[in-house]
C-alpha cells in the first residue's frame, strides 16, 4: 500500500478539500511539481493552473486555482489558493465570469508584473473554456 500525503486546498472563503492522496501535482511558479508522502519540505508560490489529485480518498480530481501558495511537509501539502474550483463543477458560464474579471484586472494592471499575471490567467481560462 502506498503512503498518502494529507492534502488541504484552502481558499479565503472555505476549506475546499481535505483528503489523503497518493500524489498531488501543483502549478508551481517555475513549473508543475508532483508532491507525494515524504516530499522534501518547501514553500512555493503558485501560478494560475490546475491541481491534479491522484489516488485520493475520494478518487482522482482536478481543480483550477488562480494562484496562491503551497506549503509541503513530509506528511502534508497545504495549498492556500486565491481562488479555486473543482473543474468537474465548472461550467462555461462560470469560466466566462472568471474570464471577465481577469480581463478587467488586465485593463487595470499598474505594472508589467500585474499585466503578465493577468494575461497568464486569461490564457489559462481561455484554455479551460475551450474544454468546457
Amino acid at each position: 500500500m502506498t503512503d498518502k500525503i494529507t492534502f488541504d486546498l484552502v481558499t479565503p472563503e472555505r476549506l475546499l478539500l481535505s483528503e489523503g492522496a497518493e500524489m498531488v501535482t501543483i502549478p508551481g511558479r517555475e513549473g508543475d511539481m508532483g508532491v507525494m508522502s515524504g516530499h522534501m519540505p518547501l514553500i512555493s508560490t503558485l501560478r494560475p493552473g490546475t491541481i491534479v489529485v491522484s489516488g485520493g480518498d475520494k478518487g482522482d480530481g482536478t481543480y483550477f486555482v488562480a494562484g496562491g501558495f503551497a506549503e509541503v511537509t513530509g506528511a502534508k501539502l497545504t495549498v492556500l489558493a486565491e481562488d479555486a474550483v473543482n473543474l468537474s463543477e465548472l461550467d462555461a458560464a462560470g469560466v466566462d465570469a472568471r474570464l471577465a474579471i481577469a480581463e478587467k484586472d488586465l485593463s487595470q494592471a499598474r505594472n508589467d508584473g500585474d499585466r503578465a499575471r493577468a494575461q497568464e490567467l486569461i490564457d489559462l481560462l481561455r484554455n479551460v473554456r475551450a474544454q468546457a
